[in-house]
């Protein structure tokens, strides 16, 4: 239940923020949002030699059957959206029409119910992204602000911070 606080004396209340769902898996926030931006602007910005494909919030197939992940940024080289982009199979990005898994999965961490360190880890090494990194600006799934996973073999490694 949503707690209202007493802003005046006019019998006029407003909600407690706090007790607000401000982002989820689904929902973002002003500040996740703007960092998507960001980054993908930024890969478009620097990268006009190379053929690629950075997106956010777009659906990754990895495996027939199994249901999409969608990270909050991702960024695939040599390839390109087809042209015919609104048609339904084009919309996502399925690792066998691409022919291969995007080289960088990137989570912006704002709550901890995303399981970036568990289940997102697991589908992503699953889908041999070649980097997985984890951007977790206030701390809520430890320490470290960064983490960088790289794929060697068969499983992540975790790499250190320089």
């Amino acid at each position: 239940m949503v707690q209202e606080v007493l802003i005046n004396d006019d019998d006029y209340y407003v909600p407690d923020a706090n007790q607000l769902m401000t982002e989820n898996d689904t929902l973002d926030n002003f500040a996740t949002s703007k960092q998507k931006r960001l980054l993908i602007g930024s890969l478009y910005s620097s990268l006009q030699q190379q053929t690629f494909l950075a997106a956010a919030n777009i659906g990754i197939y990895h495996t027939d059957g199994q249901p999409a992940i969608v990270p909050d940024v991702f960024l695939s080289l040599d390839v390109q959206v087809p042209q015919n982009w609104w048609e339904k199979q084009n919309r996502c990005y399925m690792v066998w029409r691409f022919g291969k898994p995007p080289e960088v999965v990137i989570e912006i961490v704002s709550n901890i119910e995303g399981d970036e360190l568990g289940k997102k880890l697991k589908i992503y090494e699953q889908m041999r992204a070649s980097y997985y990194i984890v951007y977790d600006q206030n701390q809520q799934l430890g320490e470290k602000v960064l983490r960088f996973y790289e794929f060697r073999g068969r499983r992540y490694f975790e790499t250190s911070e320089n």
